[in-house]
């Protein structure tokens, strides 16, 4: 599959500015911190209903799909907002009532659907989640959205570190980030950026330093030979094609 990146953004603790994001691909570390994007584009009473987690996404596709509001979006994230599911688990452990509001934001689609009533949108929303592959398993969605006919796509990954006393199942590098793209498909010609997908005969990499999201990020950032991961018994290759 083959996409141009119409625009992007992208925000993690002391990354917001794109050329701060450039500076970071030149020399890759993992974010840290528990900042929050102020988010002021967004109606208090909707923006208060977001954990840090929505905060992140809703602030890069409000950077990046200015004022769009016909454009398909895809939200992806591994984990979307396990500590909303731990809320409720202690409430019904203490036989306690659970908040339908909690509840509702719980949901994968959450994010989105919040992001979309905040804005306007009127275009389609798809939440996705495959697991340690799922910015793959979006840009998948988003080229099947483009060969439908959409002119273009806005992609939103977005994770951060699982909750106690989830994080001990976490089996990669964590850091709360998002980004999102806007992507075109790509034209004959065109410079553009390529994903290929193989099975793997081996079940996952060993030696990855950043989330598989972050590391895509950096290979857009800062124009090598690409970068593979291999995840779940498949290997995904991101190059670019000139």
């Amino acid at each position: 599959m083959e996409f141009v990146i119409a625009d992007w953004s992208a925000w993690s603790p002391g990354l917001c500015s794109q050329e701060q994001w450039r500076d970071w691909a030149q020399d890759p570390v993992l974010p840290v911190g528990h900042a929050r994007p102020e988010l002021p584009e967004m109606q208090p009473m909707l923006r208060r209903r977001l954990d840090p987690l929505g905060r992140m996404a809703a602030q890069v596709v409000y950077w990046c799909q200015g004022e769009r509001r016909d454009m398909p979006v895809v939200f992806a994230s591994r984990y979307g907002e396990p500590a909303r599911s731990l809320e409720m688990l202690a409430a019904l452990a203490a036989a306690e009532p659970l908040s339908p509001t909690t509840f509702g934001l719980s949901v994968h689609n959450a994010i989105g659907a919040m992001v979309a009533i905040a804005r306007g949108d009127r275009a389609n929303t798809t939440a996705i989640a495959g697991g340690a592959a799922t910015p793959a398993a979006a840009l998948v969605e988003a080229g099947a959205l483009l060969a439908d006919g959409a002119a273009e796509v806005l992609v939103v990954c977005c994770d951060a570190p699982l909750p106690e006393p989830y994080a001990e199942f976490s089996d990669g590098p964590a850091a709360p980030w998002a980004w999102a793209w806007r992507l075109a498909a790509g034209t004959a010609g065109q410079p553009c950026l390529r994903l290929d997908w193989e099975d793997a005969g081996v079940e996952a990499d060993s030696a990855a330093v950043l989330p598989f999201g972050l590391e895509l990020l950096q290979t857009v950032l800062a124009p090598g030979p690409g970068c593979q991961r291999v995840v779940d018994g498949r290997r995904w290759h991101w190059s670019h094609d000139a």
